[in-house]
Parts: structure tokens; sequence; C-alpha cells
């Protein structure tokens, strides 16, 4: 696979570069088990396995975390990503990927002003009335840097580094390929299904680095808090209770591409500066509330969300308003998985284990697990904060501990809640921030509630019933038509039933690979054979007196040999390894 996969040149020196900064942080064991030092080598490209000790002494997760920060941005993002998959690693594992910095040293204004003034159709300094060509941030995928509209108003600039795609580009087709040996070769792997991991990931970064797509969250987002007002308002003035509780920069479409990204400038206190903030004269347990409100509506009503509510991506402004910025990661929720997690949560609030397990078991339903067992631990591990006040229940870790008995039965979360783990214990980690008494639990009960009772009204329970009905009818309808389909197919001989035998495709490979070689070497043969019957026969072109078809005929079978013989080598010495 590998040796195929060589044909593509563009990507054989970002492989030495992968394979060089693997071997330098002590996995030179996995860069040979993948086939790297083969490939490489079969390249003429040299590995240094001297300095293979050179990180020895450090523990796997913090290896594997420094040559993620050196392999680059793609990898970097993925470290991120896997920070958030509390579902498949351990916890040591998930707080290092946290430390994950997406920082890079800027680019310099020269080589980011081409590619800017063809996104922008004009020179940066003669669409905005001010440009700062100093950039206040710089990441492995972008940097932003400050301006003003001519009509006013201040905004930031996003801008995507040049270059960035090829080297992103092929580093996702090495991952895929990496995913695909690994998923082959190792049983264990092959259960956190690493092929889809990396085609997820691949559609994720995809996205983040087209900052249209970025543009169109933050709108949306945008247009969920519209109209939207706390319950409660808090001692602010009547200028700021006119404002909006939550701000979400405006997007200046005419100026915004894929490439770059041009919205409102937040003038306020980051989510850090807590003292700035006491200065200020903030309510900090406002502002947690109010924080975890905005989250969780955007989370249980909206089904959009802002992935990743750390301080980082937050500012605080006058009137205890809060503004969220960075909405290149977002999470989606289907209407049945939030009705899944409204079980969840509410079993855990209010100690209903049956609740808990019925959806754990449902998310489990494509795995092998044992269901007594889950069940019983998870009946047990709801038992344990049963007479636990709701003010002391921490709903992070409550959902964090759940996770790890999952992790424990080899059951991993569906693809749209793994976010939303993560989004609940950054939400709780910044509000305990805010105000080390902040009740996580008795912030979200009153919201749980309310869409449990507009959950079972009247209205929606007829609504659901409308649909059901609908869709019933549409597939009874369409019934005929099927069988029709189905009943003609098998007339024509094309009716197809597909069984995939998983632990024959080794097998297959290896026929496909003796069989390659065996026709190999009945064309070698046959060049043998017809290449001795040319050098008897007289005429024709020559060279030292020797026919020149026959010599190519000879050459042609040498070559075929060799190329044999070294195949029939390397895959006695892989099987060896």
């Amino acid at each position: 696979m590998l040796w195929q996969a060589l044909a593509s040149v563009r990507d054989l020196g970002r492989l030495h570069d992968i394979a060089s900064i693997l071997v330098r942080y002590g996995f030179g064991d996995l860069v040979r088990r993948l086939g790297l030092a083969n490939a490489l080598e079969r390249a003429g490209r040299a590995l240094h396995w001297e300095r293979a000790a050179e990180y020895a002494h450090l523990p796997p997760p913090a290896r594997v975390r420094r040559a993620m920060e050196e392999l680059g941005p793609t990898f970097v993002k993925l470290g991120q990503v896997l920070s958030t998959r509390v579902d498949l690693l351990e916890p040591e594992w998930i707080a290092e990927f946290a430390k994950l910095q997406d920082s890079a040293p800027a680019v310099p204004y020269e080589a980011i002003l081409p590619q800017l003034t063809e996104d922008l159709g004009a020179p940066p300094e003669t669409v905005f009335a001010e440009f700062d060509p100093v950039p206040v941030a710089a990441a492995s995928i972008a940097q932003v840097y400050r301006a003003r509209l001519k009509e006013g108003g201040e905004v930031v600039v996003k801008v995507r580094r040049p270059g960035i795609v090829p080297v992103v580009e092929a580093d996702l087709r090495w991952m895929l390929r990496f995913a695909q040996i690994a998923e082959s070769e190792s049983p264990e792997l092959k259960t956190f299904n690493p092929q889809e991991l990396v085609r997820r990931f691949r559609h994720s970064l995809r996205d983040e680095m087209d900052f249209s797509v970025e543009c169109r969250n933050a709108a949306r987002i945008a247009e969920n808090f519209a109209g939207w007002r706390d319950p409660e308002p808090g001692p602010v003035d009547g200028e700021a209770r006119a404002l909006p509780v939550v701000m979400i920069p405006r997007i200046h479409w005419p100026l915004s591409s894929e490439r770059v990204c041009v919205q409102e400038r937040v003038e306020g206190i980051p989510g850090r500066a807590l003292a700035a903030a006491d200065a200020a004269g903030l309510d900090r347990k406002l502002l947690a509330r109010r924080g975890a409100r905005a989250v969780l509506k955007m989370i249980l009503k909206d089904g959009f969300f802002h992935a990743d509510p750390h301080p980082g991506n937050v500012f605080y402004l006058p009137g205890n308003r809060l503004a969220f910025i960075d909405f290149g990661m977002v999470g989606r929720l289907t209407d049945e998985r939030r009705d899944q997690l409204l079980q969840v949560l509410l079993g855990l609030v209010q100690h209903e284990p049956s609740r808990v397990a019925e959806v754990l078991l449902e998310w489990a339903s494509g795995s092998t697990v044992d269901e007594e067992a889950l069940v019983a631990e998870i009946e047990a591990f709801v038992e344990r904060y049963r007479g636990v006040p709701l003010k002391q229940l921490r709903l992070g870790s409550m959902l964090s501990d759940m996770v790890a008995i999952l992790r424990s039965h080899h059951i991993t979360l569906p693809a749209d809640t793994v976010m939303l783990v993560k989004a609940f214990v950054s939400l709780e980690g910044m509000g305990r921030e805010l105000d080390p008494e902040f009740d996580m639990a008795g912030e979200a009960m009153p919201m749980l509630e309310r869409l449990v009772r507009s959950r079972y009204a009247p209205k929606a329970i007829a609504r659901r019933g409308w649909i059901a009905v609908r869709d019933a009818a549409r597939l009874i309808a369409g019934l005929p038509q099927d069988l029709s389909r189905l009943l003609r197919a098998a007339r024509r001989g094309r009716l197809e039933v597909h069984i995939d035998v998983v632990n024959l495709q080794r097998v297959a490979n290896q026929l496909d690979r003796a069989i390659n070689r065996l026709v190999l070497g009945v064309v070698i043969a046959a060049l043998i054979i017809g290449s001795s019957i040319v050098m008897t026969v007289s005429g024709g072109p020559t060279w030292l007196g020797l026919p020149i078809f026959g010599l190519l005929g000879f050459l042609g079978a040498f070559a075929g040999g060799l190329w044999l013989f070294f195949s029939l080598w390397r895959s006695n010495r892989r099987d060896q390894e």
C-alpha cells in the first residue's frame, strides 16, 4: 500500500519529515510497523535512528504531544480534536492533548499581501480606511489583523496563511493511509475505527480552513440569539438593559470569502482577565449564570452550539453581557439526539439510572457489549450521587465519569455527542473560574424541565404523531414500487447480496500478490523462450553480432526477475519482523 502511495511524489518529502520526527521522539517501532522505513529506503531516503532515544525519558502522552507540535498544524488540530474524545482516551492523554496550543510565528505581511489583495479585489489600504499590517494574533492556519471600515466601525480581518492547503492535504492523505494500515494490522486499534476518525477529522479541518463556513456558523448563532433576553436582568442601567445579553460579532459579507473573514471587533474584557472584570465592576456570578444559560440554550434548544466555550473565546462586556468569538468548531444535534441528551441529564440530576442506562444501550447498539454489566455499573454510578444536594453536583465531572464507564466497555460515543461532553466540561470549568460556588446542575435543571414539558405538550405530541403517520403513509405508498424493482432486478439477474467477511480481506490481498507474481513469472519465462528463438533467427538489426530484439527480451526478463526476487525478499523480511 505504501509503495503504491509513493507514486505520488508530491507527498514523499512530507513522509520523510513525519517519519523523522516520529523516530526522534522514540516511535521508531511504530515507523517500522507502518512500513515507513522500508518505503523511504526504497525511495533513497535515510532515517537517523541514532536519535531515537533523545526524548525517551518523557512519558508517552508528552512525547506524542511534543511530536504533534513539531509535525505542524494538521497534527496539532488532530491533537486538539482527540482532546475531546474522552470516550476513547484515558484522562492523562486528554490532559496532555489539551496543552496543544495553536500558535505559530507570523508570516511576513509582504507574503500575505498578494493573496489578501486578490481576495479583497484591491489592496487592503484602499479597501479599508485603516489597516494595521502588524498581526494581533498568529495561528497555524490564519493570522488576524485590525482594520477600520470606510463607513466607520472597527473590524478584525482573519486571513488564511498562504500555502497552508497543500501541506494540510498531504498530511490528511498520509493520515488516512496510516489509519488503513493500523486498522488492518492491529485488532486493538480497529475497535476505535481509525479510518472513520480520520474522515471526520478531514471534514472538520476542511471546514475550519474555509472561512466562509465559519462566517455562516457565526451568522446562524447570531440569528438564534436575536431577541433572546436572560430571565434575570441583573443590576444594570437602562442603556445596557436594551442591548442583547449575548453578542455575536457581525460578519461583513461583501469582504469575506473562503480565505478571508471580516467581522466586527469585540471591545471587551478577555475571559481570562478576571481581575479586569472585577475592576470594571462586573458581577462575576451573574456572568457565570448568563454564560451557562446561553450555552445550554445553544445545546438543548437550538441544537447548534459553540463547541469550545473556554475563556479564550469569551469576552465580558459592560452591563454584565457576554460576547462569543471563533466559530470554526461548532456542534450539531438532531432532535432525536437532543431528546436522548435530555434523558441522560435528567437521569443524572434526578438520580434515575434507568433513564441513563436506556440511552447508553441505544448508543451501544452497534457494539458487542455485556448489557447486564453495563446497566449494573450505570446504576451503581448514579446511586453514588443519591442524596447529594443539587448545588454540590458537578455535572461536567459526572459526564466525564459516565464516559469513562463507556470507555471501559469499549463503547464509543456517537459523533455528534463527542463535542457536547467537551462543551459541558469547558463550560463548567469557566463558570467555576468566575464563581467558585457556580451551580451548573441548578442552572441546567429549570431549562431541562421546561424542555421536557414542551416535548410532551399536547401540541408537540400531535405534531410528532402527524409526522409518524405521514412517514408511514409514504412508506406504504412506495412499497409496491419497491417490490416491483426488487422482482425486476431478480428476473434480470441483477439482484446482489453483499456479504463482507473482514477476516478474508488479508487472505485475498495475499492471494492477489501471489497471482501477480505468478503472472510475472510466466511473462519472464515467455520472454526467455521467445528471445532464445529470436537469437537463432538470421536477419534484422544487430549489435555486436547479436540480434537486438533478442537482447531486449533477455534484458526485460532479467529486470523482471530482479524485481520478483526483491519482492519475495521483502515479503520474507516483513514476515520475519
